[in-house]
């Protein structure tokens, strides 16, 4: 907003020129990044319709947290892996980690190296 404008005029003015604002009744904000996740906590948000394009403005306080880049492997997988490879499962786990989770993948590279 203008300082010192009037909201009401601000509002018809937005209306004349074909912006549309709406405010969202928001908790939490979350902004996935590959190696991280923006959280914007107590947000304000506001929906702006302009020419039929839509923008978000986000206002609130920042916190940033860190990706684990490990992927989470779990005993089922392994065993699947290991099965349908006809591998160890020490091999298999080696191999998820290596596909970074993709079980698929990890069961073809086992195939064909073996």
């Amino acid at each position: 907003m203008i300082p010192g404008m009037n909201p009401r005029k601000m509002q018809q003015a937005m209306k004349r020129m074909g912006i549309q604002q709406v405010e969202i009744e928001a908790t939490e904000v979350i902004i996935k990044c590959p190696d991280k996740e923006i959280i914007i906590t107590n947000p304000n948000v506001s929906k702006v319709n302009m020419m039929g394009q839509q923008t978000y403005q986000i206002v609130g306080e920042e916190h940033e947290r860190g990706l684990s880049t490990e992927p989470e492997i779990n005993k089922d997988d392994i065993k699947t892996v290991a099965e349908q490879a006809e591998v160890t499962e020490e091999e298999a786990k080696k191999a998820i980690e290596e596909a970074k989770g993709d079980l698929a993948q990890a069961i073809l590279s086992l195939k064909n190296s073996g």
